[in-house]
């Protein structure tokens, strides 16, 4: 079970890396807190699946339109 929670964390940890932003400037585009997000990285506390998933897809959404951009 604890290694489902580093998996999902990284998941989230990694997108967030992968534009460039910071724990800080995730927290304001998305309303979660700082310490939370520092927990979620570390695994030592839980994503819930269902916003895990919104996260992600907003996260990708994110990257997509970053991409257009640069094109």
């Amino acid at each position: 079970m604890k290694g489902e929670v580093i998996v999902m964390a990284g998941k989230i940890e990694e997108a967030r890396r992968a534009l460039g932003m910071s724990r800080a400037e995730m927290s304001r585009q998305f309303e979660i807190p700082v310490r939370t997000l520092e927990d979620w990285d570390a695994g030592a506390r839980k994503c819930p699946v269902w916003a895990e998933r919104l996260i992600l897809e907003k996260l990708e959404r994110m990257k997509n339109e970053m991409e257009s951009r640069e094109d």
